[in-house]
């Protein structure tokens, strides 16, 4: 599933292939993944519009213009591709936008989200965003603390709610919370300043390399490269992971490098 260093991704393949080009045209190949603007509408409002500086929030994308913004949420499967005509088509292309010389090409296999039209790029932008919480990479140490010490559930489950902190998910959240020492199934509303402190410092640093790299990198010095082996050992102490669910998700963790706690 795209998470926030994808879409980080996203955004930049939006901003090289096409910031401050004419769209010419817009295919909708499969109108399945419109919400709430239909194919005549979608088209009408974009073509002859020229992209601006795009943005994102969380594991949304915003796609300026100067006029009305494309929202985009890429679900478990989406990504954004950038294109020559020429190119051959992919059967989960379901948005294609002429742009000059070249295509930006939304593809998505399994279509659990999609995109939105903002006529009004702050109002409706709001409107469409308004059960998201801060973005996890510009969040403050301060804001952090307050928003997880609201939560008395797990802190897994504080992490990859969307509501209290947009953009981390399955991933991001195992990996920071094994970098901070701190076991996934702990009361978020229990954790003491320092473990607070820690955490909002590993989110930091793990988000920044995330984003450098355009994804969660499975490395082997990291917990996400090495969850998924057949016998998957801690890249720290080299013992033996945990797996379980925590919030519905499935959840790798070190029984040894992650306190128990309260």
């Amino acid at each position: 599933m795209p998470e926030l260093p994808d879409v980080e991704g996203f955004r930049e393949v939006l901003a090289s292939c096409a910031r401050g080009k004419r769209i010419e045209r817009v295919e909708v190949r499969d109108a399945g993944v419109l919400h709430g603007v239909t194919v005549a509408r979608l088209r009408r409002s974009l073509e002859g519009r020229r992209f601006a500086e795009p943005a994102r929030h969380g594991k949304w994308l915003l796609a300026r213009t100067d006029g009305p913004t494309l929202v985009m949420h890429f679900g478990m499967t989406g990504q954004l591709v950038c294109c020559r005509p020429g190119d051959p088509p992919d059967p989960h292309d379901r948005v294609v936008l002429t742009v000059g010389r070249e295509e930006l090409r939304f593809r998505d296999q399994r279509k659990l989200q999609g995109l939105w039209l903002a006529d009004d790029p702050d109002a409706d932008v709001a409107r469409i965003l308004h059960d998201q919480g801060p973005d996890a990479l510009s969040v403050d140490r301060a804001a952090f603390a307050e928003l997880l010490s609201r939560r008395r559930g797990r802190v897994k489950a504080a992490l990859t709610d969307q509501s209290v902190l947009a953009g981390l998910g399955n991933l991001l959240a195992d990996e920071i919370l094994w970098r901070a020492g701190l076991r996934p199934t702990r009361r978020a509303d229990r954790l003491d300043d320092d473990e607070l402190k820690r955490l909002h410092t590993e989110m930091r640093r793990t988000l920044r390399s995330s984003v450098r790299a355009g994804r969660v990198p499975p490395r082997k010095s990291w917990l996400t490269g090495r969850r998924d082996d057949s016998d998957p050992t801690c890249p720290r102490c080299d013992g033996p992971l945990s797996r379980e669910r925590v919030g519905g998700r499935g959840t790798v963790w070190c029984p040894h490098c992650q306190a128990d706690g309260s």
